[in-house]
């Protein structure tokens, strides 16, 4: 029997520790008191207060809870970091700062609560507009919490929003690798805040840094298109053509559905090289990989057009015109082929017959987290300030058979 009483003081001591633990679960010791814990969440006030905020019914949550925290004799961490947050939802701003500064100065707080007051209190500073202070706060946050995702997120746009690329770059860095799995979404925002430095430089002066730094963020990511149109227009402006050129269709090549923004620059450089055969060449292959690239078409017809080849421009405008037919860019040059052409009556009932129910507008484009939309494409949201999120919003789906009931072209 003596043999089992070292095992059994060690399942004591085991079962003592996990009854300790329950205790402290439920009970904290709170200005030299033991306080329950739970007491405050038996209250219903507390749970009204928390079914106001999910209905977010604001004022009524903010309400019960103050009347929850009144009627107990605890004072839930928790519940007041709420109260701050609400009064913040509300603009409140300067109540939440004094309501969130008052429990920093809790002397007993864990490091992990104290991460988590003052990350409330450095999104009140951001609210408030108080950018460095909020810098301190979300600065401090990381310092206590390193792996706290959500305050680098926080820092990175502050960063953003001051144009403070290279530190940007570097909490996004530090985001990275958090995000073991979300390599992708990691690379496409460390590639862009690399453009950002890049045309920092560029507008130095300091060319040559300038398209390493663009490089670098095409090594990244090949697919940031902003770094293949930049990385081009350093290379045009040494004087190397053929470089330009090679960035540019990598863009192509790379993200051909951004292709069509490297498209004006690679005219004017096939051009300048005596080759401009290849600019159709180019739209050519482009359409050949997707038959739904109306821009290409587009592109294209216009190429034609300046060879007086009008015919075979207004072929590809009227493929084009179902696939997009709210464009305005292909209705303006369907009727300057038009009237190159002095208006084949032909022509011109098939063109009535495809726009019968088109609206024009010109090149809409919509951020697809906050719905944001603005008539140019943009590389950050103003609105979310997220990165590489919008897309060409279309009113219409597009048809797959272009001209498969159309009227015949007269020869």
């Amino acid at each position: 029997m003596s043999a089992y009483l070292p095992l059994l003081g060690v399942l004591f001591a085991l079962l003592l520790g996990l009854i300790v633990g329950k205790a402290w679960e439920r009970y904290k010791l709170r200005d030299g008191r033991w306080v329950d814990r739970r007491r405050l969440r038996e209250t219903p006030h507390y749970m009204l207060g928390l079914n106001f905020l999910v209905d977010n019914q604001v004022d009524q949550a903010i309400e019960e809870l103050t009347q929850a925290t009144s009627m107990s004799d605890t004072d839930a961490l928790e519940i007041q970091m709420i109260l701050g947050n609400l009064y913040r939802a509300k603009g409140q701003v300067g109540r939440a700062i004094t309501l969130h500064q008052s429990l920093l100065q809790r002397p007993d707080l864990t490091r992990l609560e104290q991460a988590y007051v003052q990350l409330c209190l450095a999104l009140d500073f951001r609210h408030g507009g108080f950018v460095d202070r909020a810098l301190e706060a979300f600065q401090e946050v990381v310092r206590l919490d390193p792996r706290n995702r959500y305050a680098l997120v926080n820092l990175q746009k502050l960063h953003e929003e001051q144009r403070q690329w290279t530190d940007a770059l570097r909490v996004r860095g530090e985001i990275a690798k958090l995000d073991a799995g979300r390599g992708s979404e990691d690379r496409q925002i460390l590639a862009f805040l690399t453009n950002e430095i890049g045309t920092g430089r560029a507008r130095n002066g300091e060319a040559d840094a300038a398209g390493r730094t663009f490089a670098e963020a095409i090594d990244i990511d090949p697919r940031t298109a902003p770094a293949h149109l930049n990385l081009g227009d350093v290379r045009e402006r040494q004087g190397n053509i053929a470089g330009a050129v090679e960035a540019w269709e990598a863009l192509a090549r790379e993200a051909p559905d951004r292709a069509h923004l490297a498209f004006a620059r690679l005219e004017r450089a096939y051009a300048t090289l005596g080759a401009p055969r290849r600019f159709a060449e180019l739209c050519q292959r482009l359409i050949a990989q997707n038959p739904q690239d109306w821009r290409a078409r587009l592109a294209l017809s216009k190429h034609l057009a300046a060879q007086s080849r009008h015919r075979e421009a207004l072929d590809q405008l009227l493929d084009a015109l179902p696939l997009n037919p709210h464009a305005l860019a292909i209705h303006q040059q369907i009727w300057q082929t038009l009237s190159a052409i002095g208006l084949d009556p032909s022509l011109v009932r098939r063109y009535m017959a495809l726009t019968s129910d088109a609206v024009f507008y010109l090149d809409p484009h919509v951020c697809t987290r906050c719905r944001y939309r603005s008539t140019e494409l943009l590389w950050q949201c103003p609105q979310c300030h997220e990165w590489n999120t919008f897309v060409e919003e279309r009113l219409s789906p597009a048809k797959d058979s272009p001209t498969a009931e159309l009227e015949p072209t007269e020869g």
